[in-house]
């Protein structure tokens, strides 16, 4: 019984998607509330905000907004799971490497963590608990009738 918890035999098994569901929701919310304060602070930021891509510094403020919020939505009820999470780890890549490339690790850390979690979450997939999962349940059923 403990090794089942320990190492799970499938990945989409009961117990591991639940994990991943719980994963999903608490580092979809720590990283939807990011996108909450740039949205809220809009106006202010988007003067200051870092223009990484050289596309002016609204426009990167909006694809940050975008990738931490609306793809954050996506990731916790696991819609368009992997697209989802595309704009979500090109947003930690361009935070760690280049935003604060040249700062000490303690202040780049919290996109280091976002970035290894969301790339482990988008190799394993997101569980049988996923709006995609009953989407391609839906698809199946009328394919096979």
């Amino acid at each position: 019984m403990f090794k089942r918890f320990l190492f799970p035999s499938k990945p989409d098994g009961a117990a591991a998607s639940a994990i991943l569901l719980i994963a999903r929701i608490i580092f979809g919310i720590l990283l939807m509330n990011h996108g909450i304060d740039k949205w809220a602070n809009y106006q202010e930021l988007s003067a200051t905000f870092p223009d990484p891509l050289g596309i002016g510094s609204s426009l990167s403020l909006g694809l940050a907004i975008f990738g931490e919020l609306a793809c954050s939505m996506a990731f916790i009820i696991g819609f368009l799971y992997r697209l989802a999470m595309i704009p979500m780890i090109f947003t930690m890549v361009i935070a760690f490497f280049v935003v604060h490339g040249n700062d000490p690790f303690s202040v780049k850390e919290l996109a280091f963590v976002y970035l290894v979690i969301f790339i482990l979450m988008y190799i394993i997939g997101p569980g049988k608990f996923a709006v995609d999962r009953w989407i391609g349940k839906i698809i199946s059923q009328s394919t096979d009738k």
